[in-house]
């Protein structure tokens, strides 16, 4: 049968030794404190990216992977015997990701499927897992690529954050932009809309709120069983907290993965931020 190569980003936040554990290529984008440039995973663990982040004066900026850095994975990949790459990535509407992997997908030998998943960090994690487990079951291009359209159409990520400001100063928040999140502890539980940018979901007072409303929208994502992800931002304890909600209502899941966010994605969620990706079965 035809070997399929599966190729990500960094901010699918599965983290380099995951990918490595799958055979699927991830392809890092970059973090640029000042005048010094860390690759997303790679030079820069989530642990110690947040630690920099407290300490930094101005907030860090990211930029994408080159198209030339996906073509050198492409090509490897062609030469190591795949005959057609899958190649999942973030929402175009936050990066030029996507936008470098199209170019790149032009420049190599082997026909490449780029996939937009319209979302970020566990949402689009678990489209690569998705991917890997159709691979791994004997799914061709074709089949992988079902799949991870599956996870895009009708997965949907739910996320509340700490506070807007990383989100805001990096230019990010969408139709979040306008919300008074500082005032009152109030706490937006975001999403990301069709268009693949972010927007509000349910404003409510206080973390434990935003979590029971997280959890609620994972539950009404049925019915059925559902596959769920989990995001949190160095805060463990909120990860906890939810996957708990999610017992506590009795819901019919799957626990895929839960993520660490990565410097990238952190950089615009800021610390303690948590979150949910789901898809039907």
């Amino acid at each position: 049968m035809p070997r399929t190569g599966i190729v990500c980003d960094s901010t699918c936040d599965l983290g380099p030794e995951w990918c490595e554990q799958n055979d699927v290529a991830m392809v890092p984008l970059k973090v640029h404190f000042d005048e010094v440039t860390y690759l997303d995973w790679v030079d820069l663990a989530p642990d110690t990216f947040f630690d920099k982040l407290a300490a930094a004066e101005t907030l860090p900026k990211t930029s994408q992977p080159s198209p030339a850095e996906f073509a050198k994975v492409y090509s490897q990949l062609a030469e190591a015997g795949c005959e057609e790459i899958v190649s999942i990535h973030l929402t175009a509407a936050l990066s030029g990701t996507m936008e470098s992997a199209m170019l790149a997908s032009k420049m190599v030998t082997v026909p490449v499927h780029v996939i937009n998943t319209l979302t970020v960090s566990i949402g689009t994690g678990l489209a690569v897992i998705a991917a890997v487990k159709s691979r791994d079951a004997g799914g061709d291009a074709a089949a992988i690529r079902g799949v991870v359209q599956h996870v895009v159409d009708t997965g949907r990520l739910y996320f509340a954050l700490d506070t807007l400001d990383y989100l805001v100063k990096g230019g990010r928040a969408g139709k979040a932009q306008g919300l008074a999140a500082s005032v009152l502890n109030i706490k937006p539980v975001l999403t990301f809309n069709r268009d693949g940018t972010i927007e509000p979901f349910k404003k409510v007072k206080g973390t434990k709120k935003a979590i029971a409303e997280i959890a609620a929208a994972v539950a009404a994502s049925g019915p059925g069983r559902l596959h769920v992800g989990v995001l949190h931002s160095n805060a463990p304890e909120l990860a906890a907290e939810l996957l708990g909600q999610l017992e506590a209502l009795g819901v019919d899941h799957d626990h895929v993965h839960t993520s660490l966010v990565g410097a990238v994605i952190g950089t615009y969620a800021g610390p303690r931020a948590v979150g949910a990706a789901v898809y039907p079965m």
